[in-house]
């Protein structure tokens, strides 16, 4: 439970300097402070960040509207000043102490969020000065810390720096079904845009008097049809939060109009079994 603050100390000048010379872009994004993050809000940030930390709130005072550009209706932005705990990603030594702007929602009575004393996680694409200014990777870029947050944390970001990691998929470039010797049998694969151009292939295949199955490859290597990615993994991130709702007009190069028809199925199959991909805030 956030409890609310009776009063905010207004900031000296020194803290208004330093508000001053942070860079923070219009946010798009919504603070998130209950409820808590899910996977997807934690992929999203962690794939973005270079540092990832847990810190402990030590000052938080709000920052006046008109030095605040871009703040979402009815949120604040605060400055803040901590204390590092752990440095979970980076490749940089942190000192201890530490300043960011962050953008947070009224807690549900109205009031502003009391974080003093409570420890974060913070996603940061970098940390200047000797004071440790933040950038964080936007505006709400920070999550209550508790164990299971940064569990799931640092398995999202050992996933990100294994040998096999899913790339980003960016699109589907082509779909087509190919039918079979016999009734019912067939397969369509679909060739997936990455963010780097590399290969990957969703791959759907029926068998007369079996279920269908499907399966995903990051590699040229075709895809096994019984590797559907589990939920809540970053292969599932991939797809479940970066492929379209429908196929893009022009990718489906199957023959006919059954076997166009057969392709459009599969990839709806496809969406339907990886389900949706949930957010407490909004993508990036």
């Amino acid at each position: 439970m956030i409890h609310p603050t009776k009063r905010f100390v207004r900031m000296p000048g020194t803290m208004m300097v330093a508000v001053i010379l942070l860079n923070l872009s219009t946010p798009t994004l919504s603070a998130e402070v209950s409820p808590g993050a899910t996977y997807a809000d934690l992929a999203d940030m962690s794939d973005s960040a270079r540092l990832v930390l847990r810190a402990q709130v030590r000052k938080m005072a709000p920052v006046e509207p008109a030095r605040a550009r871009g703040v979402r209706a009815g949120w604040t932005r605060y400055y803040i000043e901590a204390r590092t705990e752990a440095l979970i990603r980076g490749d940089a030594p942190l000192g201890q102490s530490l300043r960011y702007l962050v953008d947070m929602p009224p807690d549900e009575r109205g009031k502003a969020p009391k974080l003093k004393k409570r420890s974060v996680l913070l996603f940061a694409t970098s940390a200047k000065g000797p004071a440790g200014d933040l950038q964080l990777v936007a505006p709400d870029a920070q999550v209550l810390w508790d164990a299971d947050a940064e569990a799931r944390t640092r398995a999202i970001l050992a996933a990100l720096v294994a040998p096999d990691a899913p790339r980003k998929v960016t699109g589907v470039r082509e779909a087509i079904y190919v039918p079979g010797n016999l009734a019912g049998e067939g397969e369509t694969q679909f060739f997936l845009d990455t963010a780097d151009h590399s290969a990957a292939s969703i791959t759907v295949r029926h068998q007369a008097g079996a279920p269908t199955t499907w399966g995903v490859s990051f590699s040229e290597v075709a895809a096994p049809a019984d590797s559907a990615p589990a939920r809540d993994t970053l292969t599932w991130y991939r797809l479940a939060c970066f492929l379209p709702n429908s196929l893009p007009r022009g990718v489906n190069l199957s023959e006919d109009a059954s076997s166009r028809g057969q392709a459009e199925a599969d990839y709806r199959m496809v969406l339907g079994e990886l389900g949706p991909c949930q957010r407490n805030r909004a993508a990036s």
